[in-house]
């Protein structure tokens, strides 16, 4: 069975935060190394977001702390969200690791920042990685308490 964290850990080392945006509702995405222009548009015409060479998706509780506290979190309220969102920018990867029974993810960035997925409701962790630097994507997550990856669609 291939070790997926280990497969991102060598992937994003280095790279650096290109993007931050928040998704529905408190979903936090992130975007890391060269961009790439948005490919779906928005109902109302606007371009979406672009990609990185990797993504990290957390669909509910995150957070994201700096050497002695919480600096932002999903239940922050709104108005920290985009000043800590700009704080990562351009920070580079130190490290991509799991935590807890259940695997949640924690990504260490330079500047000793850190972002920490930590799902409280039913079901299992809420974290997604994206490698986009294939000519298929892969798609590694947590299901039924297991790391688990798979090419998702031809790029």
């Amino acid at each position: 069975m291939k070790d997926w964290i280990e497969h991102f850990r060598a992937a994003a080392k280095g790279l650096t935060v290109s993007h931050v945006w928040r998704g529905y509702g408190s979903a936090l995405l992130i975007e890391f190394g060269a961009l790439r222009p948005p490919t779906l548009t928005r109902k109302d015409g606007t371009p979406g977001e672009p990609s990185g060479e990797i993504g990290l998706m957390i669909q509910s509780d995150w957070r994201i702390e700096d050497s002695c506290t919480i600096v932002c979190g999903s239940s922050s309220d709104d108005e920290l969200w985009k000043p800590t969102f700009a704080r990562l920018i351009d920070k580079h990867i130190i490290d991509v690791a799991t935590f807890g029974r259940l695997p949640e993810l924690l990504i260490s960035l330079s500047e000793d920042l850190h972002i920490a997925s930590f799902s409280t409701l039913e079901s299992d962790p809420a974290w997604t990685l994206f490698d986009r630097r294939g000519s298929a994507e892969i798609v590694v997550g947590c299901w039924s308490g297991v790391i688990t990856g798979e090419p998702a669609r031809t790029a």
